[in-house]
């Protein structure tokens, strides 16, 4: 079960990652171009941990750096598909998507879509027949819970208005 303290550390960071993403974007105080400053921001964290961490570790733990080139492949096009959602989601942003919503549907899809593709990739032994009617439930249910949080999200608080507050009575003795 030690897996799942990876599987709870990628919720939390994914679960996240839109917040943030959206309040940097806003940050960045440029409403044509901040929601690209904020994702080259994203790209220096990648480069960070997705290239300057598994280096030292290869390095460290003694790696023969031998990348066969079909997993080198594969794992570039994944790479992309990560930075095309990403980037994807800021665009959402900036198109009035709110996080909440854009969010929500992320994650109710992307499950959806993971599922189908493994199951299409890897194929249960008795074909279509050997998928169990949780799994289609399990699709639907998702579908059906991403739309009801983006339907029925709640609403912010409006935003503080700004008023002039008068000066405050002088006790100065003259």
């Amino acid at each position: 079960m030690h897996w799942l303290a990876y599987v709870f550390l990628t919720i939390a960071s994914w679960g996240l990652y839109g917040v943030f993403l959206h309040s940097g974007q806003i940050a960045m105080k440029d409403p044509v171009f901040g929601r690209y400053k904020a994702f080259l921001f994203v790209g220096v964290a990648y480069f960070i941990f997705a290239v300057l961490a598994p280096l030292a570790l290869l390095k460290l733990q003694g790696s023969d750096f031998n990348f066969p080139s079909k997993g080198l492949w594969i794992s570039l096009f994944a790479g992309i598909l990560g930075a095309v959602g990403a980037f994807g989601i800021l665009l959402a942003f900036g198109a009035k998507g709110v996080p909440q919503v854009v969010m929500s549907l992320v994650f109710a899809g992307a499950p959806v879509v993971n599922a189908v593709v493994a199951t299409w990739m890897h194929p249960p032994k008795d074909g279509l027949a050997g998928v169990p009617w949780q799994f289609y439930a399990g699709i639907l249910l998702a579908a059906i819970g991403g739309c009801m949080v983006s339907l029925y999200r709640p609403s912010p608080a409006p935003a503080a208005t700004a008023r002039a507050t008068p000066p405050a009575p002088s006790t100065a003795v003259r």
